[in-house]
């Protein structure tokens, strides 16, 4: 018996949860890892994972196994890599997983001068709107936006954006001096996904809360879809700082009510506690750091809200 595959399959089941997602993750039959469990429980004469019809958790000897496997693992890895390549220059695969426009508006952008300083690695990178189990998909580094849906994760603050009211130069001018005299009917709303109904608008200031509920012609799930409504003149939409910037600059677009401020949302780097000391991966992290987390710390909490452990569906 390969004690060290059987090993690096009981880590795999453990942190994912079931043998199933295990076995998916690793492109392997479930009754492979199965039964190489199985094997390194008959090898130690021990019971590592105690299983019933409904879930799996580990023994105590099970616990006591994961900790020394994982270092044993890790031990294992970094030599392999002092051997392959004594610079320890990041090489090889990565895979990146962001919310949609994060990924079309702020990282895309970037890519290119990440690949130019590390052409080694080769990125991949998916734009979704779910949330997926990072160790199932075999997602090295992932963007969760307000919060982390698993306290066995890694998170990093990156970002703090602010929504903000945007619209053409010509639509700002027409509006009126007070966010409560704003007509609803101007207002083009931002859907969480699966939801009909748009996010209210609200605004703040001196300690007065002005709410607006956006009732416009038109509601998208996706940021740059309403960008481009946006910018055709049709009418005006709350949209993250972040997401305005570039239109910002370029001057098609004009930040309405500047001296009210509105809700902010935090934006974190995640991963595995195992991706987090990969070479790539802290390249990655490191680069996006230093290209777009240091110009916006202010004011970003370092605390992690942090979710009990599901798969909900969020824009």
């Amino acid at each position: 018996m390969d004690k060290l595959r059987a090993m690096e399959l009981f880590v795999r089941v453990a942190e994912c949860g079931s043998f199933a997602e295990a076995a998916q993750s690793l492109n392997l039959a479930n009754a492979t890892v199965t039964v190489s469990v199985r094997n390194l429980e008959r090898a130690m004469n021990v019971t590592l994972i105690r299983r019933d019809t409904r879930r799996q958790t580990l023994t105590k000897e099970g616990e006591q196994v994961l900790t020394c496997a994982r270092q044993l693992l890790k031990s294992v890895s970094e030599l392999e890599d002092e051997l392959r390549n004594p610079s320890l220059e990041p090489s090889g695969p990565l895979s990146i997983e962001v919310p949609h426009a994060f990924g079309q508006t702020l990282l895309a952008p970037m890519l290119p001068a990440f690949a130019k300083r590390y052409p080694k690695i080769r990125t991949s990178v998916t734009l979704t709107k779910d949330r997926h189990n990072l160790i199932a998909r075999s997602i090295d580094v992932a963007v969760r936006m307000d919060h982390v849906e698993n306290e066995g994760l890694v998170a990093r603050a990156l970002f703090e954006a602010q929504y903000m009211v945007c619209g053409t130069p010509k639509s700002v001018a027409s509006l009126p001096a007070h966010p409560a005299e704003i007509d609803p009917h101007l207002c083009i709303g931002l859907m969480l996904e699966g939801n009909r109904y748009p996010l209210p608008w609200e605004f703040r200031r001196g300690g007065r809360t002005v709410v607006i509920e956006p009732c416009g012609p038109l509601d998208f799930n996706d940021v740059d879809t309403a960008i481009v409504a946006v910018k055709s003149g049709i009418g005006i939409a709350c949209i993250l700082d972040v997401y305005a910037a570039s239109h910002l600059e370029a001057g098609t677009l004009v930040h309405a009510y500047p001296n009210w401020s509105m809700r902010k949302r935090t934006g974190y780097l995640v991963m595995t506690r195992e991706s987090a000391k990969s070479l790539n991966v802290q390249a990655f992290t490191g680069f996006l750091n230093g290209v777009l987390g240091l110009a916006r710390w202010a004011g970003v909490s370092r605390t992690v809200p942090v979710r009990a452990k599901r798969r909900p569906k969020r824009p």
